[in-house]
């Protein structure tokens, strides 16, 4: 049976959905998303899982069913199992979103990983400036004209604070928000206009109280939530200025969409080595700027890693 064109692999991680959905959305092509699910033995490492559907959810396996997918999208480790037993049953070709790990590396038809990971060269790597994302120009457009007569009481320009939090390693105490207002009011000072804020899942409720309390109006205040209308990208598509906090590198990446002036919150104690190497390539690169660094405007070309992924995928034929 012939095999629909693309699968985007979906699993409980909404980091890891939006760069596999990005990439998706780039080649500009219909797609199915999948949802996967794991019961406890996904924990398993992948030496034992194999290429399998082991470690899923029987409604998860009830979910795969034909038409076969051409070409199958994912990203994260716990994916690479089910993506590989789709390519050794159907023949279907992988895009993996950040290195699978071992086993198997080698079975995947390209690997777009971010430079910052350090994985070694190979031929079918793709190293890329950032993380994949969904900011592209299209849904941006789309996005700011959904939104955008909701601020228009606002004074123009608009400063975008994004708020992350605690991450695995690092809290982000509220010490920490205090600094982060009293830093990005220093910026907004020198633009005028007004500030939009918008929290994240990872921001505690105390460094949402601080920063709310912080930022004065005029002003436009969104806290995340779970199946809400999120305004997410329309304030990327809008700001004419944005500060970030540095804990999330899907976060940084997507405020480089942007095109203009992008600030890093990222304090030492705050972030791992990881999102360290990142910065520093954004900074080298003129896409950002530390948070309380040189506030002179400037723009530079928009980044798009799944752009990147899209046009390596079509030059190798894999759809």
């Amino acid at each position: 049976m012939a095999g629909e064109r693309i699968w985007v692999l979906a699993d409980d991680r909404p980091g890891n959905v939006a760069q596999a959905v990005g990439v998706a959305e780039a080649l500009g092509q219909p797609f199915t998303v999948k949802e996967v699910r794991y019961t406890r033995w996904g924990q398993l490492h992948n030496v034992l899982r194999g290429d399998s559907r082991r470690g899923l959810t029987r409604e998860c396996r009830k979910g795969l069913e034909p038409p076969w997918p051409d070409l199958v999208v994912a990203a994260g480790r716990r994916t690479g199992p089910l993506a590989r037993w789709l390519k050794r049953k159907w023949g279907s070709r992988l895009v993996q979103i950040m290195d699978p790990g071992w086993p198997g590396r080698d079975e995947f038809d390209l690997i777009a990983t971010p430079i910052h990971d350090a994985l070694p060269a190979g031929a079918n790597v793709l190293l890329t400036l950032g993380s994949c994302h969904r900011a592209v120009p299209r849904l941006l457009a789309e996005e700011r004209a959904r939104w955008q007569t909701r601020l228009a009481n606002l004074p123009r320009p608009y400063l975008l604070l994004v708020v992350g939090g605690d991450t695995k390693d690092y809290p982000f105490p509220a010490e920490r928000g205090r600094e982060l207002v009293e830093a990005t009011l220093a910026v907004a000072r020198g633009m005028g206009g007004s500030i939009l804020v918008t929290t994240s899942r990872r921001t505690a409720p105390e460094l949402q109280r601080v920063v709310e309390t912080g930022i004065p109006e005029p002003r436009f205040f969104h806290v995340w939530e779970e199946g809400g209308d999120n305004p997410y990208l329309a304030l990327l598509a809008m700001a004419d200025a944005i500060v970030v906090t540095g804990d999330s590198m899907n976060m940084c990446s997507e405020a480089c969409a942007n095109g203009g002036p992008v600030y890093i919150y990222a304090p030492p104690g705050l972030v791992n080595g990881k999102h360290a190497r990142l910065h520093a390539l954004l900074y080298e690169r003129r896409l950002a700027r530390p948070l309380g660094a040189d506030t002179t405007a400037w723009t530079h070309a928009p980044l798009n890693a799944a752009a990147d992924v899209a046009r390596e995928v079509l030059a190798r034929r894999l759809i």
